[in-house]
């Protein structure tokens, strides 16, 4: 049996372990969060390190990309060169591939994304190939980078745009701490109750709300029927969404047994089943062996 494990500095309330089948593999897939503390998660990918077929880095990025522009994570990066024997990725291969197919797939076999679909995405450096997936539909782009990693009421508008603000800003962006970019720990599981007064009218402005899902949660106000596009999600969060009144959810990775995993699990369990160094995995890659494992995104109406 192949063992992927992702190693996250999110909440260990959220951690959760399954046993699947995969193109005739056993894998058992596993999460375990660090709450937040740095030096943990290092412990933790020590150990791990060479005992497992594949890490994934949860709660952090890597790798950001603005176009063909990749900017490095510093402590994701610290995290990462923690491990020496076995492939350890982020997700963000697959943010590229799988998250810009299910675009193009909502389009194509749903109602959800019609031309003109308003969507806001509160934060698109971590997911530029959704971004550019919505912008060719011709949707209607709100990106709230600034807005609600910086609390600058400044809505980027274009791909172009924040690719070019993205070019200024990173560079220095991520040589910061993480916590002070994303929330970890127990930061997941509250609101932002002061942004949300301040900006929730960028959610009830849009229809379509796409992005990390702690970043949705933390920032969201009362809906009325929005879809949410997004990776992770619990029982417990469908419940939330629900309760905060929106109309529909996709999750851009399949759900095992109740709940969906994030991407850089995902991306870890390709990984193990390319048995290629990360470093040789195209895109083609991903696309093809996504399409032979035949993984769809999760469409569920919450009213």
């Amino acid at each position: 049996m192949k063992r992927v494990v992702s190693v996250s500095l999110g909440s260990s309330r959220r951690d959760h372990r399954v046993e699947v089948e995969l193109l005739g593999e056993r894998f058992e897939i596993s999460r375990r969060g660090t709450d937040g503390n740095f030096d943990r998660a290092l412990e933790l990918l020590k150990e791990l390190d060479g005992k497992v077929d594949a890490i994934g880095l949860g709660g952090i990025d890597v790798y950001l990309y603005a176009g063909k522009t990749r900017y490095v994570v510093r402590d994701g990066k610290k995290l990462m060169d923690a491990v020496q024997k076995t492939p350890v990725v982020d997700g963000s291969g697959l943010k590229n591939t799988l998250e810009r197919e299910t675009v193009y797939y909502l389009r194509e076999h749903t109602d959800l994304l019609p031309p003109g679909t308003r969507v806001l995405m509160v934060s698109a450096v971590d997911r530029f190939g959704m971004a550019e997936a919505f912008a060719e539909l011709g949707c209607d782009l709100t990106f709230g980078d600034l807005i609600f990693a910086a609390g600058i009421p400044y809505p980027i508008r274009t791909v172009k745009e924040l690719e070019e603000l993205a070019a200024r800003l990173l560079p220095e962006m991520s040589k910061l701490p993480f916590h002070m970019l994303y929330p970890t720990g127990k930061k997941q599981e509250t609101q932002d109750e002061e942004k949300v007064k301040k900006f929730g009218h960028y959610y009830r402005e849009a229809q379509v709300i796409a992005g990390d899902y702690h970043l949705v949660r933390r920032y969201m106000p009362r809906l009325d029927g929005q879809t949410i596009i997004t990776n992770t999600t619990t029982a417990d969060d469908v419940a939330f969404l629900k309760e905060k009144g929106a109309g529909c959810l996709v999750t851009t990775t399949p759900e095992f047994q109740g709940r969906s995993f994030g991407t850089n699990v995902m991306e870890a369990v390709l990984v193990a089943l390319l048995q290629k160094p990360w470093e040789q995995i195209t895109p083609r890659d991903y696309l093809d062996l996504l399409q032979r494992l035949d993984f769809k995104p999760r469409v569920v109406y919450l009213r």
